[in-house]
This record gives structure tokens, sequence and C-alpha cells, in this order.
């Protein structure tokens, strides 16, 4: 999945036969995904569309920042002079 698929997450898809699909259209938001899919079975009734929710595989965040370690101290010492 690309950048650009991974800011669009909801997906608009056709099922073909043998248990297959095609992404129509991709947005961002899941109202912009419904508005559209009811244009779609106006147009063409007799078609199957579905609204999937495709989020990335990857993180994402890139592996340098991922992969932090944050460094905690098992115990707290106070100050000598308290």
């Amino acid at each position: 999945m690309t950048y650009r698929d991974s800011l669009s997450p909801w997906c608009i898809i056709q099922h073909l036969p043998k248990m297959q699909r095609v992404i129509i259209a991709r947005f961002r938001k899941r109202n912009d995904a419904e508005a559209h899919l009811r244009i779609l079975k106006q147009l063409n009734p007799s078609i199957t569309y579905e609204i999937l929710f495709d989020p990335p595989a990857e993180p994402s965040c890139p592996p340098s920042i991922c992969n932090l370690q944050i460094y905690a101290p098992h115990r707290y010492q106070s100050h000598p002079n308290l």
C-alpha cells in the first residue's frame, strides 16, 4: 500500500466472480464513501458494491522513530542534601 493509499483507508470495492474484488475508489472519511456508494448503486443497481476499511499494514511512523527505546531508571534517587 502506498503512502497516498494509507491516507484514504475507506474503500468502495466491487465484488467479482471467484471471490475476487477490485477497489473502485478510496476516501478519507466514511461519510464520503457512503455518499459515493449511493450514487454508484443508483447508476449500476445490478453490480454489488461494498464499503471496506483497509488500514495500512505497516507502521505509520519511520523505523528510526518506532524503534526508540525510552530510558526509565529502575529506582529514583533522592537528592543527597534532602
